[in-house]
C-alpha cells in the first residue's frame, strides 16, 4: 500500500480499509487478500491483469 503510487483498486481499497481500522490491521487485510488472488490464480493457470482504479 504504501511502496506503490500506481493507482489500483486493491490499494484504494487497502487505504480505505486503512482510514477506518488502522494501517496496520488494513496491511494484513491486504495481503491475505493479494495471497488469496495468487493462490486462485496458481490453481486455475490464469493470468492476474491489473486493473486501474477510476
Amino acid at each position: 500500500m504504501t511502496r506503490v503510487r500506481k493507482d489500483c483498486t486493491l490499494r484504494e481499497w487497502g487505504l480505505s480499509l486503512a482510514k477506518r481500522i488502522g494501517s496496520r490491521k488494513a496491511k494484513v487485510a491486504v495481503a491475505r487478500k493479494l495471497a488469496t488472488i495468487l493462490h486462485r490464480i496458481w490453481l486455475d493457470g490464469t493470468e492476474f491483469e491489473a486493473v486501474p482504479a477510476h
